[in-house]
């Protein structure tokens, strides 16, 4: 298989670099020139293509004749960078290539997820004030999901818990909808998000979900594997 990974230079494109070269797969990393010095441990392994992961000749090359293709949808700026990546992608990957997106659990497909109002205001306060700095707009990554959504490419869209680092626990489980009790623990190991990124590629069953994962060692992870058991 031929992966193309849009933001490799980052903790967790890094991450699906290695877990992707881990199973053999042919690697195709973009990153920003000023980031390019992060992939050094593995430059000699896979081909990196330098470059803003929004701009659509860059995407079109890194793209080209890969069955994969895995995002890191970064709110950065205020110059629509998610939405812009996104497009990007989907307009230049392959028909039938799998698309895998990463974002947090403040996306909402259906509008059934149940937010705690600490998750509620932490979104607002630095939504407002990334924008006001012009740091982030998560507004952008909202609209990134949105077309992902609305499209017909085969798509995944992983919404991450908050993350930690650390050893990997195995695979994260997950559900349907923010708020489901599984979800409760709200932590994933950053190794492990990338190691479900990576996995989506191949699971049929992914194919048009938005995922919300959590760590399967978490308390609400394993009490729901003891019910199921």
């Amino acid at each position: 298989m031929k992966v193309c990974i849009v933001g490799a230079s980052g903790k967790l494109g890094q991450y699906m670099v290695r877990h992707a070269l881990e199973r053999g797969y042919e690697v195709v990393g973009v990153c920003r020139e000023k980031s390019v010095g992060k992939l050094d441990a593995v430059k000699d392994r896979i081909t990196i293509i330098p470059g803003d992961t929004n701009d659509r000749r860059v995407i079109e090359r890194a793209v080209a004749g890969c069955d994969g293709v895995l995002t890191v949808l970064a709110p950065w700026g205020v110059r629509n960078y998610s939405s812009g990546t996104a497009q990007a992608v989907m307009d230049y990957a392959r028909p039938g290539a799998r698309l895998v997106f990463s974002c947090g659990w403040h996306i909402t497909r259906d509008g059934k997820d149940v937010y705690t109002w600490q998750l509620r205001t932490f979104a607002a306060v630095f939504g407002v004030l990334a924008r006001w700095i012009r740091f982030a707009d998560l507004r952008d990554q909202v609209e990134a999901c949105r077309r992902i959504f609305a499209s017909d490419t085969r798509w995944t869209v992983v919404r991450g818990s908050d993350l930690e680092e650390g050893e990997s626990q195995g695979l994260p489980v997950w559900s349907r909808h923010v708020g489901d009790p599984v979800l409760a623990g709200n932590l994933t190991r950053r190794v492990d998000f990338a190691l479900f990124m990576v996995d989506a590629l191949t699971n049929d069953e992914l194919v048009h979900e938005a995922p919300a994962i959590v760590g399967r060692e978490t308390a609400s992870a394993r009490a729901h594997a003891q019910r199921l058991g």
